[in-house]
């Protein structure tokens, strides 16, 4: 299959079958079925097609492979570019994986299930685009094109308040977005080229203009993260969004904006990305302490693990700019740690709505009693997010804490409250839904997990154990590409542009 456009193939099967889904005719009940059927096959033959690049990526070399290139709009030098490294590789797999995953999760939806169908595979095809676009264009369009089906899949199958949450995370998004935009017009005009690739080996941008469009692209990315103190999307965002709209919001649009960060802020940016290193630890400390404190006093679940995700994600910033290989390595560790662990959280808040339909955490307790299998998947999931050793949330954090430590202190040591705080508002979490005295008749008569559930979660049982035991595999494929990323970027700072960058700012 080496010689196949698998790339494409994998971004743009899922759009195959939402047209299959969009075909289906007759009764609501059969093309309900039909539609969950078609989204499911559809999604594990494209999660099937993403594993042969997985097996096939050569994991010595910082090269981008399965490249696809082809001349799309020659008058203005843009083209079809499709390629992976050791960076982008791995959230291909991780947006395939939780594809089917969230359908399965969605089996029981009633609402418009055709149409929630189409959306989720829609957005499988622009979230393994972003990750695959070398090419500015299609990067643009793919990274934004994302918005549309969240906001559908928020707006209408929402909670009560899914409009307001809806535009708000649109809007957000949007606006920082459009920075972006400019920034890659500036860049166009400045190399004369859309390509990816072409640009980073053409040379670093004049440091003047580097701060600009450093500040431009951190407007879009800090949102996407999101970043303190532009945050305050997330929280509302999932809790009105339907249980599977938050397993990818959490798992893989999040992991949009640390993305960009690597593939552009640092290679093309590296002056500007020294400059404001100190800013962006800044935040992330504040993000990691504040929105862990936030969690503590939540009522919420879903909300408890969204403010969590803004903590989490502060570590990935953090690791991002020490621009140590460690620190690196733990960002991208962090981000799929999260990826997987996050979207089984908001998964186990789900099944205990699905039966109950609140996520009031004062209305549960006890649950050790009535569901003692859900309590094991809530224990191994609470504990990989705290960080303990032997779960893949420890690999990560610990790496990113290892890199801040070779840059500043201070900025290890609060990175590190992170931890602590984390632990304290996820056992308190945990200890107030499942242990106790069961005495509510109706969590009495709750029944534990079913066999559809429990295919839910083995593999993302599977995968926090997996790779917090053995991470080498994930550490091997992104290394040579962090090396790469680490070199250019200090070769860039010994050109000695940064005076030029220091006298612009006074």
């Amino acid at each position: 299959m080496s010689s196949w456009p698998l790339l494409s193939l994998v971004t743009f099967l899922p759009l195959v079958g939402a047209v299959f889904i969009l075909a289906i005719r007759g009764e609501q009940a059969v093309v309900s079925r039909n539609a969950r059927y078609v989204a499911l096959w559809t999604s594990l033959i494209t999660f099937a097609l993403s594993l042969f690049i997985w097996f096939g990526f050569k994991p010595g070399t910082a090269d981008f492979q399965f490249v696809e290139k082809a001349d799309w709009i020659k008058s203005f030098g843009i083209s079809y570019h499709m390629g992976v490294d050791g960076i982008s590789m791995p959230f291909v797999l991780l947006s395939t994986l939780l594809t089917p995953l969230c359908v399965l999760a969605s089996w029981k939806m009633e609402k418009r299930v055709k149409e929630y169908m189409i959306a989720f595979l829609v957005l499988e095809t622009l979230m393994v685009g972003t990750f695959c676009a070398l090419d500015f264009v299609a990067f643009y369009m793919f990274f934004e094109g994302v918005l549309i089906p969240m906001f559908l899949i928020i707006g209408v199958w929402g909670g009560p308040r899914r409009v307001y949450s809806a535009f708000k995370f649109f809007l957000f998004t949007l606006a920082g977005s459009v920075l972006m935009l400019l920034a890659i017009l500036a860049i166009y005009f400045a190399g004369g080229t859309t390509d990816i690739p072409t640009l980073i080996s053409q040379g670093h941008l004049d440091p003047q203009l580097q701060i600009w469009l450093w500040l431009a692209f951190f407007a879009s990315f800090a949102v996407k993260i999101p970043m303190w103190p532009v945050h305050t999307w997330l929280p509302d965002a999932h809790v009105e969004a339907p249980t599977a709209g938050s397993v990818i919001l959490a798992g893989v649009l999040l992991k949009m904006g640390g993305y960009g960060f690597l593939r552009f802020s640092l290679p093309m940016l590296p002056e500007a990305t020294h400059f404001f290193a100190p800013l962006v630890f800044t935040l992330s400390v504040v993000a990691i302490i504040y929105t862990s404190l936030v969690a503590l006093v939540q009522k919420d679940m879903k909300k408890l693990i969204a403010y969590s995700s803004v903590a989490h994600m502060g570590f990935v910033t953090v690791g991002i700019f020490t621009i140590t290989q460690q620190g690196l390595a733990g960002a991208v560790f962090q981000m799929l740690s999260h990826g997987i662990v996050s979207a089984a959280l908001f998964l186990v808040v789900g099944v205990v709505y699905d039966r109950l339909h609140t996520r009031e955490i004062e209305r549960y307790g006890g649950l050790a009693n009535s569901m003692p299998r859900y309590s094991l998947v809530f224990m191994v999931f609470m504990l990989a997010s705290v960080g303990l050793p032997g779960t893949s949330g420890f690999v990560g954090e610990f790496l990113v804490i290892v890199g801040a430590f070779q840059v500043n202190t201070w900025v290890a040591l609060l990175t590190a409250s992170g931890m602590v705080l984390g632990a304290t508002y996820m056992l308190w979490l945990y200890r107030k839904t499942i242990f106790g005295a069961l005495t509510k008749p109706d969590l009495k008569a709750m029944a534990d997990l079913e066999l559809r559930e429990k295919l839910v979660f083995a593999p993302l049982i599977a995968l926090a154990i997996f790779f917090g035991v053995y991470p080498k595999p994930l550490l091997d494929i992104m290394g040579p590409s962090v090396d790469h990323l680490i070199q250019n970027y200090q070769l860039a700072l010994e050109a000695g542009h940064l005076p030029s960058l220091a006298m612009l700012l006074h």
